[in-house]
């Protein structure tokens, strides 16, 4: 009877403290939930690395500064913007991923994010696995510019002349953007082409266009809208599905080329295994920034369309574009010329 009640009371103490352990871990969890709700996490303490894909200057960058300033004054720890620009973002996603996952090191990045590991087919890192959502920043419309010396006023007249003389018209292009991609999917689905002039950022390419040296760019609507000011240049589409509301009186490329869409957005990205409430409070802070009157009106004039999701939105998001593009760029033919 003793050995028994010894063998009840022993496996009774066994669990008790089993059931004392998991109501431990419940609680913890539980306040680890409230904290990051209440977004107590105590986060940042020292400052934050932002690498940004793209050049300083760029529209890329821009929108980077605007969205660390704002998380700067709100979290009180500096977030600094590190330009690595160069082979299509593949640099700034290379360092961002071999970063230590404490949520000190952010990364923006553009499409070319979900391209570049359909194009190129031995990179150092695994850009969909190795960089997890944090929160889908801005949408950035685009648009066909043209130089005024080039005699057409109109998508069907540049498709005439672009198969008139094949290989003589140019276009800029700026390197693994959404510019670069317009122009190579314009090329595949209108049937012409074109001599692509590749710059370092969309904004290099202005002087060139305005001056007639190169011919046509696809470009951000509001470069392209400050560009035209000069009398130089004219817009003939913009490359959405349908008309933009920035500027509802320019056609969609897509009214002359059916099912041409070529739309830019960037996003923010962090280093796999950044914890999950970092992630949170990071993407909760951005959107409630997306939505402030004074960045929404900023943005919206630099021609970015504010957005700011959740990491899982953002990350539906990402491989909804990453699917599109796996079956679009090959049947294109478009190729990565980093």
């Amino acid at each position: 009877m003793k050995l028994g009640l010894y063998l009840y009371q022993g496996r009774h103490d066994s669990l008790t403290g089993v059931c004392s352990r998991l109501t431990a871990l419940a609680c913890g969890a539980m306040c680890l939930f409230a904290s990051i709700l209440s977004g107590a996490i105590d986060y940042p303490v020292k400052p934050v690395r932002f690498v940004v894909a793209y050049p300083a200057g760029a529209h890329a960058d821009q929108v980077a500064r605007l969205i660390g300033q704002k998380l700067t004054e709100s979290l009180g720890r500096q977030f600094v913007v590190d330009n690595k620009g160069g082979a299509g973002g593949i640099i700034a996603e290379e360092i961002a991923s071999r970063a230590a996952p404490d949520g000190y090191t952010i990364l923006l990045v553009s499409i070319s994010h979900v391209v570049n590991p359909i194009m190129i087919e031995k990179l150092s890192y695994r850009s969909m696995k190795d960089l997890i959502p944090v929160s889908l920043a801005v949408s950035v419309p685009n648009v066909l510019l043209v130089n005024n010396a080039v005699n057409v006023k109109s998508v069907p007249e540049l498709i005439a002349l672009a198969k008139a003389k094949p290989g003589e018209l140019s276009f800029a292009s700026s390197q693994g953007t959404s510019l670069y991609l317009a122009g190579e999917l314009f090329k595949s689905m209108a049937g012409v082409n074109l001599l692509r002039v590749t710059y370092k950022s969309g904004g290099q390419a202005y002087p060139d266009i305005e001056a007639g040296r190169v011919n046509m760019a696809f470009s951000v609507i509001t470069g392209a809208l400050t560009s035209i000011k000069g009398g130089r240049t004219r817009i003939l589409a913009v490359t959405s599905a349908r008309r933009s509301p920035v500027a509802p009186e320019l056609p969609a490329i897509a009214e002359f080329v059916p099912g041409y869409e070529l739309t830019g957005w960037q996003g923010i990205l962090a280093p796999a295994g950044t914890p999950r409430e970092i992630v949170v409070k990071l993407s909760t802070e951005i959107s409630r920034i997306m939505r402030m009157p004074d960045i929404r009106e900023r943005l919206i004039s630099s021609g970015a369309d504010p957005v700011g999701t959740t990491p899982e939105q953002f990350g539906a998001f990402r491989q909804a574009e990453f699917e599109k593009f796996s079956k679009l760029l090959p049947k294109a033919g478009i190729s990565a010329e980093y």
